[in-house]
């Protein structure tokens, strides 16, 4: 294990094109005057492409809130931000949803199945709003990968949790994103469960080779990564390679 030392000056035009991620100084503040609480404060973190990352802490580390901030869920109240090529430090709420759009898949702990949607809808909708082609084909492709071809027009209530976390899979992957964040993807599901989502998530994410975010509290799953960065009290503790 080593120590990543981070550097100082603005990667190069080559260089950035290659990196995922490229935060510098990213602050986040919720709250105004005196009831304004610093979440984040004064995050630097380069992320190369095809990396896969660990933000291991806490809760309460701010680890969830940089997540949002790295997908452009919430906007950082101060620093520069480079995200898939995108200057998310410029963008309105707006642009951040179509920058988000195609180039980043979120895979959440409580899956966000939309209930009135069969399998194949959910991941076939989000498809069809990027304005990619075949979506349907796609989205059933997609679900065939996860092992879940025989479940396509059942809605997520007749799902067992693993399943839902497949389809959830599913969709952030079919539109093949070059980054993917996932944040506690286990922590619904049992340990043998949630095992095998996780090979399976890294399995699609290798296949995709798409760089991965993921957000955890457990150490074992974060030395799954090739790198580990630790969140405490809204500040980097530690950046550690691994293998």
């Amino acid at each position: 294990m080593g120590h990543v030392t981070p550097t100082s000056h603005s990667p190069s035009p080559g260089l950035r094109s290659q990196t995922a991620i490229d935060a510098r100084d990213v602050r986040l503040t919720l709250g105004e005057g005196t009831s304004a609480v610093e979440i984040l404060k004064g995050i630097d973190l380069a992320v190369p492409q095809g990396q896969t990352l660990a933000l291991l802490g806490p809760s309460g580390s701010g680890k969830s809130s940089l997540m949002s901030v790295l997908c452009g869920l919430e906007r950082a109240t101060s620093g520069t931000l480079q995200v898939a090529g995108e200057d998310f430090g410029g963008m309105d709420e707006d642009g951040l949803a179509r920058a988000r759009r195609g180039r980043i898949g979120v895979v959440l702990q409580a899956f966000h199945l939309l209930p009135t949607m069969t399998a194949l809808e959910n991941v076939a909708t989000p498809l069809e709003l990027a304005g990619l082609p075949q979506p349907r084909a796609r989205a059933e492709e997609e679900l065939h990968a996860v092992g879940l071809g025989h479940r396509l027009s059942h809605y997520p209530a007749q799902l067992s949790g693993g399943e839902q976390q497949r389809v959830a899979i599913a969709r952030a992957l079919a539109p093949r994103p070059v980054l993917v964040f996932a944040d506690e993807p286990t922590g619904n599901l049992d340990h043998a469960t949630g095992e095998a989502i996780v090979e399976l998530l890294f399995a699609r994410r290798a296949e995709a080779r798409a760089t991965l975010v993921m957000i955890t509290h457990d150490e074992a799953l974060a030395r799954r990564c090739e790198r580990v960065v630790t969140i405490a009290d809204g500040m980097i503790a530690s950046d550690v390679l691994g293998h």
